[in-house]
């Protein structure tokens, strides 16, 4: 496959964004989409979505440490379904167990504070999260 891929790290209250390119397999933490309503938020991803042209979207899906879906899960679910019918791309379900945590770890060990940096935990989640995606085509 080839092209620009846009991932999300979706949230009730901030969706995380990372680009990656298919060719190089790299992922690169985009911005953090600040906001719960869902015309701003979809307005947003339009115009990445026109910016970047991805070739498909990937989605991080939250799971229990055990496997099992929750009520998060059902909304990420939801949030694909309507990437899908909005934007007409291909969308794929990644398993997202603790890549926040793995961001979070990124930041500390480059010396940021997490707590003052919400946004930035958003984005590296959504490089992850791409990142593992890379990963699991190759």
């Amino acid at each position: 496959m080839k092209g620009a891929v846009l991932a999300f790290d979706f949230g009730e209250k901030r969706i995380g964004v990372a680009v990656g390119e298919w060719e190089t397999q790299s992922a690169h933490p985009l911005e953090t989409i600040a906001g719960e309503a869902n015309a701003v938020r979809f307005a947003r991803i339009a115009e990445l979505i026109g910016e970047w042209r991805p070739v498909e979207l990937v989605v991080g899906l939250p799971m229990s440490l055990d496997g099992e879906e929750h009520e998060l899960s059902r909304r990420c679910r939801r949030f694909a379904n309507q990437l899908n019918g909005r934007f007409g791309l291909p969308v794929r379900l990644v398993d997202e167990r603790l890549t926040s945590v793995a961001a979070e770890s990124r930041l500390r060990e480059a010396g940021v504070s997490v707590r003052n940096n919400k946004t930035a935990v958003d984005s590296l989640a959504a490089q992850e999260i791409l990142q593992d995606h890379f990963s699991s085509q190759s």
